[in-house]
């Protein structure tokens, strides 16, 4: 088990978030769109997870509604995976969330990525719905997990 240090990133720490995206997504993306996608939001919560000085994962959300936090986007890099770094990353960022008065938090993936799916339901998350995504072409799952008890 890996013991990543896990900061929050301000927007001068965005670039590495950035760059950890586009060493595991395509099509790539430049700081600008996140910024467009942070437009209009409250509470965005960029998290960055380093072993050492190196970034090896990230994990991004925003406010959805009151009360609801929103699990946008998040990765580790594949040489460290299976090693509990998403599942700091997770705990950092609900923990954020709580801290801020959120009681739940929502995440979706498309129905083809598997291991995310096993993570969710592994870390407490519940399937919650499912709805189609056109851009992708497949389904999505919706996932909730409640912050308060």
């Amino acid at each position: 088990m890996a013991q990543a240090d896990i900061i929050i990133a301000d927007e001068k720490l965005l670039p590495q978030a950035v760059e950890l995206y586009n060493s595991m997504f395509r099509p790539k993306r430049e700081v600008d769109f996140f910024k467009r996608r942070f437009l209009g939001r409250y509470n965005v919560l960029t998290l960055i997870a380093r072993l050492g000085e190196v970034p090896v994962g990230f994990w991004i959300g925003f406010e959805l509604k009151p009360g609801m936090f929103y699990h946008w986007l998040g990765a580790v890099k594949p040489d460290v995976r299976r090693s509990g770094i998403a599942r700091q990353l997770q705990e950092a960022q609900q923990a954020w969330a709580k801290d801020h008065g959120y009681e739940h938090i929502r995440c979706e993936c498309l129905n083809h990525q598997r291991e995310f799916i096993h993570f969710a339901v592994e870390v407490g998350y519940d399937i919650v719905g499912i709805r189609w995504d056109s851009t992708h072409a497949d389904n999505l799952i919706v996932f909730e997990k409640h912050l308060v008890e």
